[in-house]
């Protein structure tokens, strides 16, 4: 963690818990968007690119979420991709060479919050990814997925002219809502369970992520996509939850009622979902793994389990 642009400490997966021992998250820092000007200047090909770059982590759902959004819309030729190793070090995210990674070599930094003190020298809180780095301003545009997901997919429009809307004007409430409905007990809730230092605050985690998914399997009973029937950005929140589960959650951070591989509905949309190349494409079940089975915290050994062998797997391919 930085305090006043100087790391403190070694990383630490709790990044705050309140009296009950209930795991709570960190806000994002950095909200703003891509200056219009620039957007403009592609548009009408005074300019190739946007000076933007995107920092992200294959073990990151978050930062998945964006890779998985720049892909959907076409954005990978004016917005490039710097990938972080999976396993993170004393000093948080970093570039080191592990296979799948970008190069050490290729990048000016080692870790990422080096971005951060560059952006705001006096800057205190978690260097986390995604960042989408302004290359020119050599600045962080903006640390939030969820606005990251909605500048590719509204603010940049006029690059892409992308055929899918993944926040359609019309359903903006719907997805919303939904959105709202997983995140603090899907989502965030996998997190809640897996980083609570009570019991009370496991279980009371444990119950919402389960009761979320019996509720998404009778929701699938009858939906094809998580909002209306189309694909949109509430389909990304949830499958990049749902793809880390058995592989990660169920074991680790103890969720382990049952694997989504249980639940036939879920699945299913989980097979539907991964014959679309953006989302089998930017799914890294090796970093996935490694990352999160290197959380020391809870797994001291480091060791990572072979299995599971799922049905999906098969997509990835």
């Amino acid at each position: 963690m930085l305090v006043n642009g100087v790391w403190q400490s070694k990383w630490d997966p709790v990044q705050k818990k309140d009296e009950q021992g209930r795991f709570l998250r960190q806000s994002s820092a950095f909200r703003k968007t891509i200056a219009a000007d620039r957007i403009a200047a592609v548009k009408y090909g005074a300019v190739e690119t946007l000076g933007v770059k995107l920092y992200v982590a294959y073990i990151c759902p978050w930062a998945t979420r964006t890779l998985i959004a720049r892909s959907l819309l076409g954005l990978e030729k004016y917005i490039p991709v710097s990938i972080v190793d999976p396993q993170l070090s004393d000093s948080g995210w970093q570039f080191h060479g592990y296979p799948g990674s970008t190069p050490a070599k290729q990048e000016s930094i080692s870790y990422i919050y080096q971005l951060y003190t560059e952006a705001d020298p006096d800057y205190t809180g978690r260097a986390t990814v995604p960042v989408l780095w302004d290359t020119e301003g050599h600045t962080i545009i903006n640390n939030e997925s969820a606005d990251i997901i909605r500048i590719f997919n509204h603010d940049l429009r006029p690059v892409h002219n992308a055929e899918i809307d993944l926040a359609p004007e019309l359903l903006l409430h719907e997805i919303d809502r939904f959105n709202e409905r997983i995140y603090d007990t899907l989502n965030n809730g996998v997190y809640r369970a897996g980083f609570a230092s009570s019991q009370e605050a496991y279980e009371e985690a444990y119950n919402d992520v389960f009761t979320t998914l019996a509720w998404l399997e009778k929701h699938f009973g009858h939906s094809v996509y998580a909002v209306a029937d189309q694909l949109t950005e509430s389909d990304i929140r949830l499958f990049v939850t749902l793809a880390r589960f058995d592989v990660a959650y169920y074991g680790l951070f103890k969720t382990n009622k049952a694997r989504i591989s249980d639940y036939a509905n879920i699945s299913a949309y989980m097979a539907r979902l991964l014959k679309i190349p953006a989302f089998s494409q930017n799914t890294n079940i090796d970093h996935i793994k490694a990352g999160y089975y290197s959380i020391k915290e809870l797994n001291p050994m480091g060791i990572v389990p072979q299995g599971p062998e799922l049905d999906w797997f098969d997509y990835l391919n």
